[in-house]
């Protein structure tokens, strides 16, 4: 389990997983998260925000941003527990960095 905060207008580097699949659970802040199961042209994006809970399936493309002005802030459980560094692959993303 991890605590992540992403500062007002910032952008994640979009990846997948190789082995683990997470659940994440949205504390405080705004933002858009999208997802691209790996097997399909385009992905979705939705809202994110406090009590937003979300899954990040194995495999799946995905990349957050953060639209509000404060922190956004997630609870992110992995599973099984995170390996290694080489763990998150980067892909194309949906958004800028």
């Amino acid at each position: 389990m991890v605590h992540c905060s992403l500062a007002p207008s910032q952008v994640s580097s979009p990846v997948r997983h190789r082995t683990v699949e997470e659940i994440w659970y949205f504390l405080r802040g705004t933002g858009e998260l999208w997802r691209k199961p790996a097997e399909v042209a385009s992905g979705t994006v939705v809202p994110v925000g406090p009590g937003t809970a979300v899954d990040i399936p194995l495999g799946t493309h995905f990349q957050f941003r953060n639209t509000g002005t404060g922190p956004l802030e997630i609870v992110i459980v992995t599973m099984p527990p995170w390996p290694d560094g080489d763990e998150a692959v980067p892909v194309p993303g949906y958004w800028e960095i």
